[in-house]
């Protein structure tokens, strides 16, 4: 997985009922863009996130990776 400032953290939800959560990209801790990274949701919650096979990275806009 690899992923630049600004692009979008989408995590499914993994739980009948359990909402997506979605949130930007704020700061890349891994080498190459690699995880971890931190990420400010949507609900203005920030944290550090290891993406698992229930995320996916949606660049922003006008960028493809």
């Amino acid at each position: 997985m690899q992923a630049d400032i600004g692009d979008r953290l989408h995590v499914h939800g993994n739980v009948v009922g359990q909402p997506d959560r979605m949130g930007r990209i704020i700061e890349v801790r891994g080498e190459a863009g690699g995880p971890p990274y931190v990420v400010r949701f949507d609900d203005g919650h920030e944290g550090m996130v290891y993406p698992g096979p229930d995320c996916v990275i949606e660049p922003r806009e006008g960028v493809s990776h």
